[in-house]
């Protein structure tokens, strides 16, 4: 199978939550013996913490305007079994009409970011998707389920939804020694958000106040450098993805910590999550629904809702946190892997090519209905990471 991806960036991990995840799929794809081709846009915040330029498991074409690739693009994708378009993929609007022109891929819109996507299509198309082109997908993956896959269907009318959930790959991630620099007893791994921050401070820099004889570790982009840090949170700007095993490994616990338009949506596991658990580190997390599909509470993961459940969660003997973490570790490696995203990859496909669904899809029509009329684009924004 040959599939052709447009996709916000999997060169490069800062500040964003797609890079990782689309690097364990894509990886698990080509040890499938399938062939991938990844378009990206090559900007200038990507470009100078690119982590790869090209890579052995799929063809990158970075490229700068989509005018000077168009016609590359078109044969990529007029010779793919499947053509895959995704969240905030620049210009994702206007280059899904000419993807979905092509007779014969199967097309597919990955959402990494449904929550977001799902609450601004309320008001207006969006700069990577326009409401009418949702019916015109022959699949829509959304990184979340329960009310999501709801809304994408009943209000959206997409032909067929699938979630793909975030995962991990174990040949990347795993135990490893611990490094000096990362050493901390509570790390958290996550880019500035406005909607993340209380939650932040109350689950995170509260708890670094008032155990000043324990050592935090924060790694994230875009926060604010003048604000007081408590003088025991050691920073970094951007952690590299070839260091998180490092940076896992060295933590006697890591923290989880949602965005809010993903937590009110439930169904929603970071990939990060997946990562530290395959890394055996103890995970504390906020709570949304659907959390206890992913792990069992109490037995693979802590939840947290305030400042006390943190503080507790930091008086717990190590050798418990060593049984949670083991569980966690198995139940991880044996259903949330890159190889068990492609697995259901090539069943969503199958599904979607099935004379019986496009039969239906055929029955009822798929002309837009008044409310997915066209209206004004949106600027790229509020991405969750």
């Amino acid at each position: 199978m040959k599939l052709t991806i447009f996709g916000l960036t999997i060169s490069s991990s800062w500040g964003n939550g797609h890079a990782t995840p689309y690097r364990a799929i894509v990886r698990a794809l080509h040890r499938r013996g399938h062939r991938v081709v990844f378009y990206e846009k090559d900007v200038e915040y990507y470009s100078l913490r690119r982590d790869f330029s090209s890579c052995d498991f799929c063809e990158l074409v970075l490229y700068s305007d989509w005018d000077e690739v168009h016609e590359r693009a078109l044969r990529d994708a007029s010779d793919s079994d499947v053509v895959m378009t995704a969240s905030y993929f620049p210009e994702g609007a206007r280059i899904n009409d000419e993807l979905l022109a092509l007779p014969f891929p199967l097309h597919v819109f990955y959402d990494l970011d449904t929550p977001v996507t799902l609450s601004n299509l309320e008001s207006s198309d969006l700069q990577y998707l326009r409401r009418d082109q949702i019916p015109r997908f022959d699949l829509v993956l959304s990184w979340t389920a329960g009310k999501s896959l709801d809304e994408l269907r009943n209000r959206w009318r997409a032909r067929l939804v699938k979630p793909l959930f975030g995962c991990v790959d174990p040949d990347v991630y795993s135990r490893v020694e611990q490094f000096a620099e990362f050493s901390c007893d509570l790390s958290y791994m996550g880019t500035y958000a406005a909607d993340r921050q209380q939650k932040v401070d109350d689950l995170f820099l509260e708890p670094a106040r008032r155990r000043g004889d324990l050592a935090f570790l924060l790694a994230g982009a875009l926060y604010p450098w003048h604000w007081q840090w408590p003088a025991n949170v050691r920073r970094f700007d951007h952690v590299a993805p070839q260091q998180h095993p490092a940076l896992y490994s060295s933590s006697r616990m890591t923290l989880n910590i949602t965005r809010e338009d993903m937590a009110n949506c439930g169904w929603c596991p970071s990939g990060r999550f997946f990562e530290a658990a395959a890394c055996g580190t103890p995970i504390l997390s906020d709570w949304w629904e659907g959390l206890n599909h992913f792990f069992s509470p109490g037995e693979e993961i802590l939840v947290v809702r305030n400042s006390e459940d943190v503080m507790r969660a930091l008086a717990t003997a190590d050798e418990d946190l060593r049984q949670m973490a083991s569980r966690a570790r198995e139940r991880t490696l044996s259903e949330n892997t890159g190889d068990h995203r492609a697995e259901e990859l090539e069943r969503y496909f199958e599904e979607a090519r099935s004379p019986e669904l496009k039969a239906s899809a055929d029955s009822v029509g798929l002309t837009p209905s008044p409310e997915l009329s066209r209206t004004s684009t949106n600027p790229l924004q509020n991405e969750v990471l």
